[in-house]
């Protein structure tokens, strides 16, 4: 199977994806767990308050909602993302000419730019609506879970990948 090396602009993250655009392992929104440096305002939130959902004290409505959010979401950009599959794919196409369209690898480049940037757009306009589901009381619990360890995400106890 080939795998392409995506660039999707949420802090640079990586993700992989086979030709189809498939994403290849975790959920989207659980991508680079690990890796967010600071858990900035782009971070996983959803997935975050999901897998704390007992720490923060979530509602059934709650975890509903956010699901329905993370879910749709991920709906949503699956149409960006296979174009920007796609683009990425050109620009590669591109490059291995023996004479490179200068013209059209910039055109391809500027088109991916709009898909990461609508892309990121969608992220934070759900992640935003995300942080709204939540009480003051959860946002400040959901802080405090996610700065220890010099700002590090850490998981729950006894919970894996």
């Amino acid at each position: 199977m080939v795998f392409i090396f995506l660039m999707i602009s949420v802090g640079s993250s990586p993700i992989l994806a086979d030709e189809k655009g498939e994403r290849a392992g975790k959920r989207f929104f659980d991508q680079a767990q690990q890796g967010h440096r600071g858990m900035g305002s782009e971070a996983p939130w959803i997935s975050i308050m999901l897998r704390h959902r007992d720490q923060l004290n979530l509602t059934g409505e709650q975890v509903a909602t956010l699901e329905q959010m993370r879910s749709g979401f991920e709906q949503q950009v699956a149409p960006t993302q296979e174009d920007l599959r796609k683009a990425e794919n050109e620009i590669a196409r591109l490059l291995q000419e023996n004479t490179v369209d200068l013209a059209r690898v910039r055109a391809k480049i500027e088109e991916a730019g709009k898909l990461r940037a609508e892309f990121r757009y969608l992220r934070i306009e759900t992640l935003e609506k995300g942080k709204a589901v939540l009480t003051a009381e959860q946002r400040d619990k959901l802080n405090n879970l996610t700065s220890s360890s010099h700002g590090r995400f850490q998981r729950p106890q006894g919970e894996t990948s």
